[in-house]
């Protein structure tokens, strides 16, 4: 039946092109057991293992036993090779509790090989993982590699920097930065988008786009995203105790977050608790994840405005993920930002710079403000001006900084002030 399953997974990976894992398992000193509790608990041991082990795994997944004290696991529909590693790091992780046999706590531990489709063929799915668990085990077992020492080198380093991230919330290794929004009629700054930064202990900062990914696929970003709620509320009503010009402070919402039933309480939470009013926060939502699941997005959003009214809606990125007018006119925001890959073309590129005047025209037809990303020339300044784009960030007007230097850059808020670049 293994055998069977083996092939009928293969084939399917073969029209779907969606990797599969084989997970070959070998206990770690079974033959000890056996010699000293004898062969009846040497039984017992392998069906609490089979237990366990398909404890840690999905129903469409397949767990068999191969003989002795041998199994293996079919992980289908992998969306990359870290999955398959997670999996054997979770099944070792549950073996690891003791058994009780004979009256005795028994240690368990196993050896693990990974062999992947379409790295390995349908041929040397079996010789490959089986190769790789004997590589594990004269590594010392209770450890897990793939067959490819680039496959385990990547996959050792992103659960690496998983742990870390885990250890990073409760060591308060996250910080906060701060890009200014600038109202282009005054100069002034009237908004603060708050970006997530991580401070390794040993690495220094982490660069975003290395560990948010990994924030989202392990689902960390839901508490990471509470705690980025609660700390730019509490920076905007420091700000605001400071006698700082009031401002507008923005946070990116996650697709994991943005799909949590009580993300309207988790916003009024962090209001409540940083002691920040509605109408100072906004909440950042790309427009491709709006388009996911239109009527989706439309009843979280209406949800949101219901309960949470004061509390402003932006599209981020507006521009790459194919709204319809009729979705747009639906749903409940107020302003609108143009992706930096229309700007980055202004005013030179024919294209962006008709796209760009397009989107700031229709935008106010539908009475939305427009904020411009990534401005970085005064050529660009010069293009939005004219076009009545109501603000706009970018490197030309400031880089995100810690929220001590942006009390510096509000300090001096004057207007005009932010027409120059930093």
């Amino acid at each position: 039946m293994f055998q069977d399953r083996l092939q009928q997974a293969v084939a399917r990976a073969e029209r779907s092109g969606v990797p599969l894992a084989l997970v070959f398992v070998d206990l770690d000193r079974f033959k000890a057991v056996n010699d000293t509790f004898g062969h009846d608990c040497g039984d017992a041991l392998l069906r609490e293992v089979a237990r366990r082990i398909r404890d840690r795994v999905r129903e469409s997944d397949t767990v068999a036993r191969l003989g002795g004290d041998e199994f293996a696991l079919i992980l289908e529909n992998l969306s990359e090779a870290e999955d398959a590693a997670r999996v054997a790091q979770d099944v070792q992780r549950r073996l690891l509790e003791p058994v009780l046999l004979a009256g005795d706590q028994i240690p368990v531990s196993a050896s693990m090989g990974i062999a992947l489709w379409p790295a390995s063929g349908r041929e040397r799915l079996l010789k490959d993982a089986d190769a790789a668990m004997y590589r594990a085990k004269r590594q010392g077992g209770n450890g897990h590699r793939f067959y490819t020492e680039e496959m385990n080198a990547q996959a050792t380093a992103r659960l690496t920097l998983e742990r870390d991230l885990r250890r990073a919330l409760q060591d308060e290794q996250f910080v906060l930065y701060y890009q200014p929004q600038v109202d282009l009629s005054t100069g002034r700054i009237v908004g603060a988008e708050a970006l997530l930064r991580w401070r390794h202990v040993e690495r220094g900062l982490v660069s975003p786009g290395e560990f948010i990914p990994i924030l989202e696929e392990s689902r960390l970003i839901n508490s990471v995203g509470r705690w980025v709620l609660g700390s730019a509320c509490r920076q905007g009503r420091a700000w605001r105790e400071a006698g700082l010009p009031p401002l507008r402070v923005s946070v990116n919402l996650s697709a994991r977050q943005f799909g949590r039933r009580d993300l309207a309480d988790d916003i009024a939470g962090a209001l409540a608790e940083g002691g920040m009013e509605q109408e100072n926060l906004e909440l950042e939502i790309t427009e491709s994840l709006l388009m996911e699941d239109p009527e989706t997005a439309l009843a979280t959003l209406g949800r949101l405005r219901t309960e949470l009214g004061g509390v402003g809606i932006s599209i981020d990125d507006f521009g790459t993920g194919y709204s319809s007018l009729y979705r747009l006119k639906a749903l409940p925001v107020q302003r609108i930002k143009i992706d930096r890959s229309f700007i980055r073309g202004v005013p030179e590129d024919r294209e962006d710079a008709a796209i760009t005047a397009a989107v700031i025209g229709l935008a106010h037809d539908l009475s939305l403000r427009v904020v411009a990303e990534g401005v970085e020339t005064a050529e660009q300044l010069a293009f939005l001006r004219a076009h009545g784009c109501d603000e706009a960030q970018g490197f030309f007007f400031g880089r995100p900084v810690p929220a001590e230097e942006f009390a510096a850059l509000l300090a001096g808020n004057g207007p005009g002030a932010k027409d120059r670049p930093r």
